[in-house]
C-alpha cells in the first residue's frame, strides 16, 4: 500500500513538471511592446511608434490595438509576429469595423498587407 502511494505521488510530481514545461516551451511569449513604422504617403513622413500590447493607440485617424507580439525562438533566422487591428476613425461606415484585422510579419509585411490609401503601417520588433 505504501509502494503504491509513493508511486501515485511519484508519477503526479512527474505530469506536473511535464505540464509545466509543455507550457512554458509550446507557447510563444507575447512581449509587452510592440515597434511600427508608420507612413503618411501624402507628405512621405515616417514616423517610428512604440505600442503597448493590449493597449489602443491613435496615431492621427488610426486606432491601432496589438493584441499579440511574438518573437519566435528556436529558429535560425527569427521571425516577428503581431496579430494587429487598426480602425480608422473617420470611416464612419457600420459595416466595416476594422480596415485591418489579422497576423503581420516583420520579415514579410506584403503577406497580409495593411491596405490603406493614406498609411503604410510595418511591424519591425517585439519586445518585453
Amino acid at each position: 500500500m505504501n509502494r503504491l502511494f509513493l508511486y501515485s505521488g511519484f508519477l503526479f510530481i512527474l505530469i506536473l513538471i511535464f505540464d509545466a514545461y509543455d507550457r512554458d516551451y509550446n507557447q510563444p511569449k507575447t512581449e509587452n511592446f510592440a515597434v511600427l513604422t508608420i507612413l503618411d504617403k501624402v507628405n512621405s513622413q515616417s514616423d517610428i511608434v512604440e505600442v503597448e500590447v493590449g493597449t489602443e493607440y491613435r496615431f492621427k485617424n488610426l486606432s491601432i490595438n496589438i493584441l499579440k507580439c511574438n518573437n519566435s525562438k528556436f529558429d535560425d533566422d527569427p521571425e516577428v509576429t503581431a496579430y494587429m487591428q487598426v480602425r480608422d476613425t473617420v470611416n464612419k461606415d457600420q459595416n466595416k469595423v476594422f480596415i485591418f484585422n489579422d497576423w503581420t510579419f516583420a520579415s514579410s509585411p506584403s503577406i497580409r498587407p495593411f491596405d490603406h490609401p493614406v498609411y503604410d503601417i510595418w511591424l519591425k520588433k517585439c519586445y518585453s
